[in-house]
């Protein structure tokens, strides 16, 4: 697939200071349908779907809802929470609404590892299969999202 000039314009709204103070991108110099793609073949070795992970990711995030603000226990192995930050941003990709700026912690105790996540990041991974760029403080591995969420 080829980057076509409404993934230029896409690509223009992810840069540094237009959504977000530091962008999407990072220091990934590649066209936004290249970074796609890379990430694309990524989650399909990994015989997964970008929305079996953005799946797993929801399920935390409503799960941990309820402790909002406080890490409350999930089965078998997790620690989730759940803090709001006032504000909504915008997609970059466009659409009908705003993102609440939420973001999700999950502990997988078994690895001793955590990952943080935004309500964003759902829908970029859900929607777009975008995990942001290389270099970016925001993105999220998709390896680490598999491992850490444990999605099967």
């Amino acid at each position: 697939m080829k980057q076509t000039p409404a993934y230029d314009a896409i690509q223009r709204q992810m840069l540094p200071g237009v959504i977000t103070l530091e962008g999407f991108l990072g220091t990934d110099t590649r066209h936004l349908i290249d970074i796609i793609n890379a990430d694309d073949a990524t989650v399909r070795q990994m015989e997964t779907t970008h929305a079996k992970i953005a799946a797993r990711m929801q399920y935390f995030r409503d799960a941990g809802l309820p402790g909002l603000g406080e890490f409350i226990a999930i089965e078998p192995h997790f620690d989730v929470r759940v803090d709001s930050v006032r504000g909504k941003l915008p997609s970059p990709f466009g659409g009908p609404g705003m993102y609440e700026k939420v973001n999700t912690t999950v502990i997988n105790k078994e690895l001793e590892k955590q990952i943080v996540f935004t309500d964003l990041h759902i829908h970029f991974i859900r929607d777009h299969g975008f995990y942001q760029g290389k270099g970016s403080p925001y993105r999220l591995e998709p390896n680490d999202l598999v491992a850490i969420l444990e999605v099967v």
